[in-house]
């Protein structure tokens, strides 16, 4: 059955009161990142750095923002942090030039070559040592490697509460009342002072100071912090559980063939092209993960080497992939799957997926204690591996774990496999431009896996041994109400997507489900459609959404913006149609329909019709 493609209710959230009792101090961590645009590849595949343009972390410059107006609304200080080289400077004279009091500069060859949790526990030593602070405020993500995993790490290393994705922040003394935007949902909660926050892109207007101005900060607002400062570490790449291998390019390069003549003709030559680039079939599926088809055996007994698997609640398909992944792994290293799982679940669906054993976590399943439970829980089990899902609730939950154990964690993997023994994680990194694998150095390695990357397994018998592990409750962050909007999986999983723009009206998506039903294709938006809240935002792809790569995707009335194109880097082929000839899409595509989509995605449906 074809998707129905509709608009959503706009996501427009009420802006709780802000009631300050007394001056706060508020810091606020900032990281520079190379420009996307900027970003290209040398003949060996990697990525050049010479002439690099650098800019603060967009996520980052809401933090700065936020800190600031709060800073100044309660009549306290913000102070900015950074870890990075000489030329990290200039992010924190644009945050002072925007108003924060103070740059702290964590600037010394020491940390060079930091990892996320090199980089947490040398914030958090920082931020111990220049505070207490009330309100720490991080980006969400790093638009360069998109992990969000040193947020929820340095709350474990602080021993703050952590929320992520807030939206909306709100205050009352010394209570938070927060809207969260996570993947596909939103969520309200309550948390009370001091609190670590990592904030969304919508959360408020960015910092941004041109480069006269930053130029003007006094030296004397920014202070540089060594290592030294610090204590005896390890900091940089000593300190670091994780190290990177090999990488390599993760973009094709585009046919930017643009068609002319009558909408009939460019229209009859772009299927004909899609026929002969096979776009239009399905690649065989490869193997199933993890599949052990008709093992009825228990599970292994023994097993030295033991792989567990956080699940989440309510996600049985995300938890599904990660079992079958998990034990697919374990068939080479002769290991066993064991799932963490929360009272509820279907322990007879987890057996099916992979797991040959299952410990029943019992208690609410807030991620903070969550964690800790984890810690708990692998301090009297051996355990070789750890995966979750790479959403809020995984992220928290293995970024925390990490930060407790000392262990390295590869953030947002998109693939796992054993290598010479070895667990290696490939994750996109700069923006998409570059595939790189991750290899822990730990005794434990932990690993968050994109929702939808990996394919299900097939069912298998086996009945796996339950036992129970409670939880204690500290709930710090209160949850009040959650709403979820769409599903994660759904685009990852696609083999064909329509991308719309703006240009395209939500009353006028239904124009678009012929050639949805046809193809069997899902839609996904930029980030203009979503804040105007046309899609859910689990539909965003871009450099502040999400990266997929269908087989094919159809770029309807839309720009072609790097900060679009970037989310479909590893399309199979992309079809542009524009009424523009000079849109910037064409040359980000393989075939380029100029005309109004209005006439054109009739036209291909027709034609589809008739050749498929």
């Amino acid at each position: 059955m074809a998707p129905s493609i509709v608009a959503t209710v706009s996501e427009v959230d009420d802006v709780p009161s802000c009631r300050f009792e007394r001056p706060l101090r508020i810091a606020a961590l900032v990281k520079q990142i190379p420009v996307g645009e900027s970003m290209t590849l040398g003949d060996d595949g990697r990525l050049v750095r010479e002439g690099i343009e650098l800019e603060m972390n967009a996520y980052c410059r809401r933090a700065v923002s936020k800190g600031v107006e709060w800073a100044r609304d309660s009549g306290g200080t913000c102070t900015v942090f950074t870890l990075g080289p000489l030329a990290a400077e200039d992010v924190l004279r644009e945050a002072v030039a925007w108003g924060a009091d103070r740059g702290v500069h964590l600037c010394d060859p020491a940390f060079g070559g930091s990892d996320t949790l090199a980089t947490a526990r040398a914030l958090a030593a920082a931020l111990l040592r220049e505070g207490p602070f009330d309100l720490v405020l991080v980006g969400r993500n790093s638009l360069d490697g998109d992990t969000g995993q040193v947020g929820p790490e340095i709350a474990q290393l602080t021993g703050l509460p952590f929320a992520a994705g807030v939206r909306v922040m709100g205050i009352t003394g010394e209570d938070l009342s927060l809207t969260l935007e996570h993947d596909d949902g939103t969520e309200e909660v309550e948390v009370a002072l001091p609190a670590l926050l990592s904030v969304a892109e919508r959360l408020c207007e960015p910092c941004k100071v041109p480069a006269p101005k930053r130029a003007e900060v006094p030296s004397d607002r920014i202070r540089v912090m060594t290592a030294a400062l610090l204590g005896e570490g390890p900091w940089g790449q000593e300190g670091s559980p994780t190290t990177v291998g090999r990488t390599h390019a993760m973009h094709h390069d585009r046919a930017a063939k643009v068609l002319s003549g009558t909408p009939a003709e460019q229209v009859a030559e772009a299927v004909a092209l899609l026929v002969q680039r096979g776009a239009l079939t399905a690649a065989e599926p490869d193997p199933i993960l993890g599949s052990r088809s008709g093992t009825t055996a228990e599970a292994p007994a023994g097993s030295s080497r033991v792989i567990g698997v956080l699940t989440e609640p309510d996600r049985p398909q995300v938890g599904a992939e990660l079992l079958g992944a998990a034990a697919r792994l374990c068939e080479t290293i002769g290991g066993q799957v064991h799932a963490l799982a929360f009272e509820g679940e279907d322990t007879g669906a987890l057996g099916a997926a992979g797991a040959d054993a299952i410990t029943m976590l019992g208690g609410v399943p807030n991620a903070e204690d969550v964690a800790a439970t984890v810690v708990a829980w692998a301090a009297q089990h051996p355990l070789w591996a750890l995966l979750g899902p790479s959403t809020a609730f995984g992220r928290e939950v293995l970024g925390r774990v990490a930060a407790a154990l000392g262990a390295g964690l590869v953030g947002d993997a998109v693939g796992i496999d054993i290598v010479d023994d070895e667990l290696v994680a490939a994750k996109p990194a700069f923006s998409g431009a570059l595939l790189a694998d991750i290899v822990c150095t730990s005794d434990v390695r932990l690993v968050s896996v994109r929702p939808g990357v990996l394919p299900l397994p097939a069912p298998r018998q086996c009945t796996p041994t339950v036992t129970s592990w409670p939880m204690v409750a500290r709930s710090r962050v209160r949850r009040l109400a959650q709403r979820r909007d769409d599903d994660i999986e759904v685009l990852a999983r696609a083999d064909v997507v329509i991308g719309v723009g703006a240009a395209v009206q939500p009353h006028e998506y239904e124009e678009l489900s012929p050639l949805a039903a046809l193809l069997g294709a899902e839609l996904a938006a930029t980030r203009k459609v979503t804040d105007k809240g046309w899609a859910p935002r689990a539909r965003q792809v871009g450099i502040t959404g999400r990266s997929i790569a269908p087989r094919l995707y159809f770029a309807v009335g839309l720009s072609g913006k790097f900060n679009h194109m970037v989310g479909v880097r590893a399309a199979g082929t992309v079809v542009a149609i524009n009424d523009d000839p000079g849109a910037v899409v064409f040359s980000q595509c393989d075939i380029g329909i100029v005309g109004d989509w209005h006439v054109i995605v009739p036209a291909l449906a027709a034609e589809l019709r008739r050749t498929v």
